[in-house]
């Protein structure tokens, strides 16, 4: 049975895209955040409502761009690593032989508003205060099991922030909702863009932006799952024998 990954990934089975990938860099950015951008919402309730967000808007909006270098170079290099605890390595190559952490940068610079990008900045350096108040050392110089320890929690902290803001906004939006209704039109809802929203939260944009940016890569498209380049016949419901990795 076709999982939503596995609808995501078929838009990827395209000779012309991975020709692009080889010869066309630049060009290749924008096939993919289409791609991206086209299949987020199948996706559903697995990514943030910052994400989501991000894409109802058109990440081409030229008022999300940011001017300048919004990442220095250090952060550059832990967002790499940061996403390649989220998809290590295993028997296929992880985030960071992706290429992950590059379009993370891309992607927060010219596609998520400013105060996404201002939330996305300072968990990165909350994570680097985190990594030297826990063990005296800079994000980069850790090992990677002191970066998964860094992470679970982070991990945790946002499950349950996430959990108590959830609460709150859904009572919030009851009571809008109740108070429009009541003022403006009697037994109408309120609408998607008026209810309250939740806050960007760092580690929810990075997991999401790891998840999306793996997956629209070649390496995570051919060597993270099942891969024909030329496909024959499409089967709708294929038995997967023990251990076999999901069709690309």
């Amino acid at each position: 049975m076709l999982t939503l990954t596995s609808i995501f990934l078929l838009i990827l089975q395209n000779e012309h895209i991975f020709n692009l990938y080889k010869h066309h860099q630049n060009r290749l950015s924008m096939d993919r955040r289409e791609a991206v951008k086209s299949v987020a919402f199948l996706l559903g309730g697995a990514l943030s409502a910052t994400t989501i967000g991000v894409f109802l808007d058109s990440c081409n909006s030229p008022s999300t761009k940011t001017n300048g270098k919004l990442f220095s170079a250090d952060q550059e290099l832990m967002l790499a690593e940061a996403a390649d605890i989220i998809i290590p390595t295993t028997t296929s190559p992880g985030a960071k032989a992706a290429g992950v952490g590059p379009w993370i940068a891309m992607m927060i610079k010219e596609c998520y508003p400013e105060d996404a990008q201002t939330a996305f900045t300072k968990g990165l350096e909350d994570l680097e205060k985190q990594s030297k108040d826990a063990y005296k050392k800079s994000y980069l110089e850790i090992t990677v099991a002191q970066r998964q320890e860094l992470m679970n929690k982070l991990r945790e902290e946002t499950i349950a922030n996430t959990k108590i803001d959830q609460e709150k906004l859904d009572k919030e939006y009851q009571d809008l909702n109740q108070k429009k209704s009541e003022k403006e039109n009697p037994g109408q809802a309120m609408l998607p863009k008026d209810k309250p929203k939740t806050a960007p939260n760092f580690f929810a944009i990075l997991r999401d932006l790891t998840l999306l940016g793996y997956f629209t890569s070649e390496i995570g498209a051919t060597k993270a799952y099942d891969y024909v380049h030329i496909p024959g016949r499409y089967d709708g419901c294929v038995d997967l024998k023990p251990g076999q990795r999901v069709w690309a």
